[in-house]
């Protein structure tokens, strides 16, 4: 028997598997190790003891067991917790991983495994230059998703082989992060804002990077739209339910990816999470303009989000003339250097980032002041009885509008004061009938209160909308987004009000055109292709003379104009309730909503939140307003961790500045959605 003065009398057996790819070489190592032996001096007992020349410099050790990495290469084995019984695995940080990106498209490229997903999502976003990559985060495909793919894999008789883009030479391969210095105002590579092509002084950029231009070109521009027949095997939610299942799948921004059980090459999905697109230029943004286009162009065709018919064909129209200018020959060829006055240029960038397109003057005749007054009428649902229909003369002031019942009694007392702060904001709009209306839900103490407003015309209608959107977050029309919000809405409501010019194509068919391809298929089951088509090239008429960016901006300005964009949904439990709620989540509000019908019950501003915190024993999200107002709740069909992390992740979003430049203060967003476990 072997005497204990042999080793010592505190050492130990640790076994120690080796990931390497050397079949011939023993992966299975036995160190004699001590309690007070920090993680760094086994690592070098273990490449001692391997005796195998090779860079060991991206290995770290993971603990099977705790399912944790051991990166504090001078804590003690005693002080992480290691004992005889653990399992060790030295392998390597960076491994293999395939996103797919919102355009459908597969990258493969090297991610640390080690890092925070936060960490690893914007190192992912400095190889493929996306911009702001606090925006994003990655998804675990839902299992409805993976299902109806296995389906659609076995119905298939040929294999379908993925075309995936292939990133291996990424400044992380070799397990460094990309150079901070990339994000630079000198070093950014810069795109021509009318076209979305590398602008050539930054051309030498991509000879560096895994981006080449023919890359660039696949992230940065939208290709030949898919097949109907592909369209038919995607997964679509149909109900709210369905739509909170997807969002079960966000991995958690404060652990790695191999604590979550993500393996070397699996799939997983890179999509902007959270919906406030800060600072998007033309200028440095192609590739993040054109993949927030590629997420909003999916989520209306899969009906991730509703919208009306009429809305449906303007999206269709700008989704077609997109198509159009992507293929086009002129457009992938990369431009010559410009000879335009640098002054002007960035003039006319800022334009384009701020309003989507070319300046108009349609807001001329709009006064300044916060006050707007004027006879509309309103619209009372009844439950029992014909809805009540009544002209009124109404006066909005700050965030309030009161009505009376003609402009001499405006003097007096109203009939009625409605605060629109916190309400929800719905519009409820057919320009070709010329129905101009504002749907408003008001929170009240037993849920909400419903009224329609209706407008004589779009001015007016774009006035008061924009009035009641500010007011709903606590602004007024003094605010300096009054007269874009204003603009915003016109330029909306312009490209849905087309009529068929003498120009316009009369023939359909003389059109290379699937119309199958631009809308959902609620819509090309209710109609036949050439009708669908005709349709299509009337909206497009109004939207032919837009450069490339310019339409994918007002496509993503269009997608954010719709009621139920931003909202991201839960299937919930609220303490004291019998029945299963669904909570939406959006950038400055939550809204408990009636899982049967759809109705908003109740809606909490942000802006009115005193604090939030998770009791982690028993899952419970609890939180507190102003006014005394608290809810609890518990979340059914995700960790609650998941909304924890949204509720925290927009917060801090909301402090951001383009003072800031492009430095993040991680620290900060981690103390808001990490919690504390």
């Amino acid at each position: 028997m072997t005497s204990l003065g042999a080793y010592g009398s505190n050492s130990w057996e640790l076994l120690v598997s080796v990931d390497h790819q050397n079949e011939e070489k023993q992966k299975e190592f036995t160190l004699q190790v001590t309690g007070d032996l920090h993680i760094g001096g086994v690592m070098l007992k273990l490449v001692e003891q391997i005796e195998m020349t090779q860079d060991w410099s991206d290995y770290a050790l993971w603990w099977e067991q705790k399912k944790c990495w051991l990166l504090k290469t001078h804590w003690t084995l005693d002080k992480c917790g290691v004992q005889a019984d653990a399992k060790l695995l030295f392998t390597t940080q960076h491994k293999m991983l395939r996103l797919r990106l919102p355009n459908m498209k597969t990258v493969r490229l090297k991610v640390s495994f080690s890092s925070v997903v936060f960490k690893a999502v914007s190192d992912i976003c400095k190889i493929l230059n996306i911009r702001r990559s606090e925006e994003l985060s990655l998804l675990k495909q839902s299992e409805d998703a993976i299902r109806k793919k296995k389906k659609k894999d076995k119905n298939n008789k040929e294999p379908v082989t993925e075309d995936i883009l292939n990133l291996c030479n990424s400044p992380v391969s070799s397990g460094l992060s990309a150079s901070p210095g990339l994000y630079s105002k000198t070093m950014t590579p810069t795109y021509d804002p009318i076209s979305g092509t590398p602008a050539s002084s930054t051309i030498t950029w991509f000879s560096d990077s895994p981006l080449t231009e023919q890359n660039c070109n696949i992230l940065a521009f939208s290709h030949p739209i898919c097949s109907p027949e592909t369209l038919a095997e995607m997964y679509q939610p149909r109900t709210l339910a369905d739509k909170a299942r997807l969002n079960a799948g966000w991995l958690d921004s404060s652990r790695s990816l191999m604590e979550q059980g993500i393996l070397e090459d699996d799939q997983l999905l890179l999509r902007f999470k959270y919906y406030t697109f800060f600072d998007l230029n033309p200028k440095y943004d192609a590739v993040r303009i054109n993949q927030i286009y590629e997420q909003a162009r999916w989520a209306i065709l899969l009906e991730e989000v509703d919208c009306t018919e009429e809305e449906m064909l303007i999206f269709a129209a700008l989704q077609y003339h997109i198509s159009k200018l992507s293929s086009s020959s002129e457009t992938q060829n990369f431009p010559v250097e410009s000879e335009v006055d640098e002054i002007e240029a960035a003039l006319s960038n800022l334009e384009v980032a701020l309003e989507g397109g070319k300046t108009s003057n349609i807001l001329e005749d709009i006064t300044d002041i916060p006050k707007l007054a004027d006879y509309l009428r309103l619209v009372r649902p009844r439950k029992l009885s014909i809805k009540s229909i009544k002209p009124y003369w109404f006066v909005f002031k700050d965030t309030s509008v009161s009505y009376f019942k003609n402009t001499e009694s405006s003097h007096g007392e109203p009939i009625e004061k409605l605060n629109l702060k916190g309400c929800e904001v719905v519009p409820d709009v057919n320009v070709a009938a010329k129905k101009f209306g504002i749907k408003l839900l008001i929170p009240v103490a037993d849920g909400m209160n419903e009224l329609y407003l209706r407008c004589e015309n779009e001015n007016q209608y774009a006035r008061w909308m924009a009035a009641c959107v500010l007011a709903s977050k606590g602004k007024t029309m003094a605010d300096s987004s009054y007269r874009p919000e204003v603009h915003k809405i016109l330029s909306f409501l312009k490209m849905k009000n087309w009529t068929m010019s003498p120009q316009a194509v009369s023939d359909p068919e003389n059109v290379d055109m699937k119309p199958e391809c631009f809308v959902s298929l609620r819509y090309t089951k209710k109609y036949k292709s050439k009708q669908l088509a005709a349709r299509i090239l009337e909206a497009h008429q109004n939207v032919s003379q837009m450069s490339l960016v310019e339409a994918k901006m007002r496509f993503i300005q269009a997608w954010q104009s719709l009621p139920e964009f931003g909202l991201s949904y839960y299937i919930v439990r609220f303490k004291g309730s019998k029945k299963d709620d669904v909570l939406g989540v959006s950038y400055n509000r939550l809204i408990r909503i009636d899982i049967a019908t759809g109705d908003p019950i109740t809606t909490w501003r942000f802006s009115n939140m005193k604090q939030w915190n998770v009791n982690w024993e028993i899952r419970q999200v609890a939180i507190e307003f102003d006014q005394n107002v608290s809810i609890a709740f518990t979340c059914l069909s995700a960790d609650c961790k998941s909304i924890h992390e949204y509720i925290g992740g927009y917060i801090f979003l909301s402090t951001r500045s383009k003072d800031h430049n492009e430095t993040l203060d991680e620290e900060l967003f981690h103390k808001l959605t990490g919690g504390q476990e």
